[in-house]
């Protein structure tokens, strides 16, 4: 697990906002407090779908939904004159994509060892920090796949141009 510092935040909440950036992610939670506190849980509720809709919208065994589902909401609820006092969001790898991150790493952990791989974005006292995480429903010792996310974390950040400091 990493914590890192986002430097330029007005440029982050551009790219997490208002552009695809963080689209493919699955949102598990967020929350924002305003003038009031809005809790948003991620959760699909598949009945609201036809499994006609749910084909089409590539949400057909997801648990989550992902960002780019969500996001203009989000922005309606943070954008204006001042500044939330805080936020937090939950994101985590879509199965596609987490088999393709064990994959890509040569993980000897199979998707249905895996709960979750996390990126938890939080805002607060006018500091945005990002942690990573993973969640695993087995115990193991091993860390490298931490390791591994961290270094792909990274790199998405770099690749998108977000500036971020390591914080120890």
């Amino acid at each position: 697990m990493i914590a890192l510092s986002i430097v330029e935040i007005r440029d982050f909440m551009n790219k997490l906002l208002c552009k695809e950036t963080f689209d493919n992610f699955l949102l598990k939670e967020a929350v924002i407090q305003s003038s009031v506190t809005w809790s948003l849980d991620g959760t699909l509720v598949t009945g609201f779908f036809s499994k006609e809709e749910l084909e089409a919208e590539g949400l057909t065994g997801f648990s989550f939904l992902p960002f780019r589902h969500i996001r203009n909401q989000c922005y309606h609820l943070i954008k204006g004159k001042r500044t939330p006092s805080c936020f937090k969001f939950v994101f985590l790898l879509s199965p596609a994509n987490l088999a393709r991150t064990l994959a890509q790493t040569h993980s000897t952990y199979q998707p249905q060892d895996i709960t979750g791989m996390f990126l938890n974005l939080l805002f607060q006292d006018n500091r945005l920090i990002l942690t990573t995480g993973i969640s695993y429903r087995i115990f193991s010792t091993d860390r490298r796949l931490e390791q591994e996310w961290d270094i792909l974390v990274r790199r998405f950040l770099k690749n998108h141009e977000i500036t971020f400091e390591e914080l120890s």
